[in-house]
């Protein structure tokens, strides 16, 4: 029985867009470090915290948590479309356990995953996935979202159900740092915006068509033919100092629109970082083994790589 954690930024802009100088390469030397660092601890179970970006997760529906025990990527941005390797029994077991420890998690036994998951999972596994893995969406975009104690607490349940299965279990987040990409508000906006955070089914040309605007988008800012708001080094060391402290309880008193003040719109995907290493808490102490991060302008996101394991593993 032994926890560890490979944590992962994730980006439209990953392989599309060269971020200039060295970056790229020292990304992907990063990238191979966690590799060779999971093959040696060889996981059992591997368990993914990961956003979704309204691509699978909509307003129909919208949870703050939610394990999926059989999933399909919809095949955004390169990643994996269609039927997943889901460990399903294993995803049903954690979520009876999660449950009855107190945390509402939803279950979905079609759980449609965009590159929030799929990408650092791809990243690690290779994109011809065949390696089983639990999903548990972590919401980050869809307003309201819970207390940032909430996500403390479901990382912790996660953490005491994966030491119960008795083998050793990698737990991955995926998520950006400091970054402010356009996102829609359901709240107040027009019918069309509103149906379309509700029922989304575009077909493979509209799909692309918006990925190209998307990608052509960071482009023109890699290009300097466009402006991004700056990143945050300072909230991006400050937040990543805490996931090396171990002490993860600091999370209990942020402010959910400080954290996007702070860190921008999509800066609550960090709340798939803070539920691993909140789960990798009930293991004890722990040590980093991978600790990278970049402040990547012309991405216009702070990306981070790292990898952790707990010391009596």
């Amino acid at each position: 029985m032994s926890l560890a954690v490979a944590a992962l930024s994730h980006a439209p802009s990953f392989g599309n867009v060269d971020p200039g100088g060295t970056i790229f390469a020292e990304i992907n030397e990063a990238i191979q470090e966690v590799q060779t660092f999971v093959e040696g601890f060889k996981p059992e179970v591997v368990i993914t915290f990961g956003p979704d970006h309204f691509n699978g997760m909509l307003y129909s529906m919208m949870p703050p948590f939610a394990i999926g025990a059989q999933a399909e990527g919809v095949g955004d941005y390169g990643t994996s479309e269609g039927p997943l390797p889901v460990d399903s029994a294993t995803a049903r077991e954690l979520h009876a356990a999660i449950l009855a420890a107190g945390i509402d998690i939803a279950r979905s036994e079609r759980m449609m995953v965009d590159h929030g998951i799929l990408q650092p999972l791809e990243f690690l596994f290779g994109h011809d996935l065949t390696q089983p893995f639990v999903p548990i969406f972590v919401n980050a975009l869809g307003m309201p979202l819970t207390p940032m104690a909430r996500v403390r607490l479901l990382g912790e349940a996660v953490g005491r159900a994966a030491q119960q299965l008795d083998k050793r279990v990698l737990l991955m987040a995926s998520g950006g740092l400091s970054h402010n990409p356009p996102i829609p508000a359901f709240d107040g906006a027009p019918p069309p915006v509103q149906e379309r955070l509700t029922a989304y089914s575009p077909t493979k040309d509209e799909r692309a068509a918006r990925e190209n605007k998307i990608i052509e988008g960071i482009q023109a800012i890699a290009d300097g033919h466009a402006s991004s708001d700056p990143l945050n080094v300072e909230w991006d060391e400050m937040l990543l100092d805490v996931f090396r402290s171990g002490s993860l309880t600091t999370v209990d008193g942020w402010d959910n629109q400080q954290f996007i003040d702070d860190g921008g719109s999509a800066a609550h995907e960090m709340r798939t970082w803070i539920a691993a290493f909140s789960a990798l808490t009930t293991a004890g102490d722990y040590r980093m083994i991978v600790d990278k991060y970049w402040a990547v302008k012309t991405w216009g996101a702070g990306f981070g790589i790292t990898a952790a394991i707990s010391d009596g593993a």
